[in-house]
This record gives structure tokens, sequence and C-alpha cells, in this order.
């Protein structure tokens, strides 16, 4: 009876946790404080790393643990198993799939992962792999998607893998500089999956994004407006609060 209670619960709150708008941020965190500090803010989901500044990591499962047992709004984890680019040997193939069964193990509702081939393409073979092994949690395709040679063979490729979403900034260093593809990927995904804007957005430039490409998932870090490697959590949460009143606006 509690363990149904706390999954209601934590279905309630989901449902709660989309913002007035009808917009959804998605704001990544690599510390239980942060993460915390996020949800009080209004956030409805949060991303889970390690190693922010180097883009994000695999979070160890203490990690996992300890925010998956202190907040009650969706957490998806990062799958990247070392920095650097994106085209993984068998080695480091296997233990991303040894940390998404043990991700699943803890009932986290999804994964941001990806993975590329050395000419600049998609491995669309390894992607689904994935997808199929976190199934029923969602999976992002990060940012690796930037790093592809042909953005929009990419997307089909990682469609057709069954992806739920893709954390992109266009193409660009940020979406700032990416809006126009980013419109045109939304555009061109339909409802076969969601496009979320990542990549240098902050509560000043937030919304204008939405409002000029059309997308109702937005993603940020607030890498620029506070270092990751900054214990102010104070201001890292009003940050969160004034991200959630500009779109809410």
């Amino acid at each position: 009876m509690r363990a149904i209670g706390i999954c209601f619960f934590r279905m309630f709150a989901a449902t709660l946790a989309t913002m007035p708008s009808g917009l959804i941020l998605e704001v990544a965190v690599d510390s239980l404080e942060r993460a915390m500090a996020a949800e009080r803010a209004g956030a409805p989901r949060l991303e889970l790393c390690a190693s922010l500044e180097a883009g994000g990591l695999t979070p160890s499962m203490d990690l996992i643990r300890r925010v998956k047992a202190s907040v009650s709004i969706p957490v998806h984890a990062m799958v990247r198993p070392r920095r650097g680019d994106f085209v993984y040997s068998a080695d480091e193939f296997k233990e991303m799939k040894e940390s998404i069964i043990e991700i699943a193990a803890e009932g986290l509702q999804g994964i941001a992962t990806g993975v590329l081939l050395p000419a600049g393409l998609v491995d669309g073979d390894r992607t689904r792999e994935l997808v199929n092994l976190a199934s029923p949690m969602q999976v992002t395709f990060h940012r690796a998607f930037d790093e592809a040679k042909d953005l929009a063979a990419a997307l089909e490729e990682i469609v057709t893998a069954g992806a739920h979403r893709i954390l992109t900034s266009g193409g660009a260093p940020a979406t700032s500089e990416g809006a126009a593809t980013l419109r045109l990927l939304i555009q061109h995904a339909g409802n076969r999956l969601t496009i979320l804007p990542g990549g240098g957005l902050h509560p000043g430039n937030i919304a204008q994004l939405a409002h000029a490409t059309g997308a109702r998932e937005l993603h940020t870090g607030l890498g620029e407006v506070i270092p990751y490697t900054s214990q102010d959590f104070a201001t890292f949460e009003s940050a969160v609060r004034d991200c959630v009143a500009a779109l809410g606006r």
C-alpha cells in the first residue's frame, strides 16, 4: 500500500510540474543540493549528471539514489562514460549498457545518451539497442546530435531508433545562434519525437527562444549564470525560478 501511495504521489507531482504555459523546463544538475534547489524553484524535470563542466557524465549510483529519494519530480540520468567524443569502444559501450540496467533498477523516468559513428553519423544500431534496453524509461539523444554532419538525417536515424527526444542547440554553439535550425527541426520532427533546445539558455533569453522556435520543452544547466562548480545554491535556485517565471509568462 505504501509503495502504491508513493507511486501515485510522484505521478501526481509530475502532472502538477508542467508549468501553466504548458511548457516543460528540464534542469541539468550534478549534485543533490542543486537537484533539490531546482525542484523548490518549480522545475518540472531534472537531468542528473556528473561533471557538468565537462558536458555531463554518468552520475554515481549513490548520487542517483540520494536524488531519487529526495525529489518527487521526474529524473533522467546521463549515460556517458567519459568526456570527449561520442564514438565508443566495445568496452565503453558495454559500460553504458551496464549503467542503464543499474539506473532502470532505481526507478528513474529516463536517460540521456548518444552514440556516433566515426564518420559523423548517428550510430543507429547502438542507439536502438540502448533504447530497447532502457524501456520503459524515456530516452533523450543528447547533444552528440549537434556533432552529426547532417542534422536532418541524424533526426531520422534517431526517430527510427525509437528515442523520445533530442537535446540540441541546433548544431550551433548556443541555442541563440541555432534558433532558426531548431525551429526547422521541431517542424520536421512533428509528433514523432520532441526537440529539446538546450545550450546557453538563461532567464534573459529562454522565453524568447521558446517563442522563436515553437519549442514545448527546454533545457538549461544555467552555466552562463552561475558556474557549475559554485556552491551558491540560493543563486542557482533563484535563476531556475526566474526561468520558470519567464516561461510561465
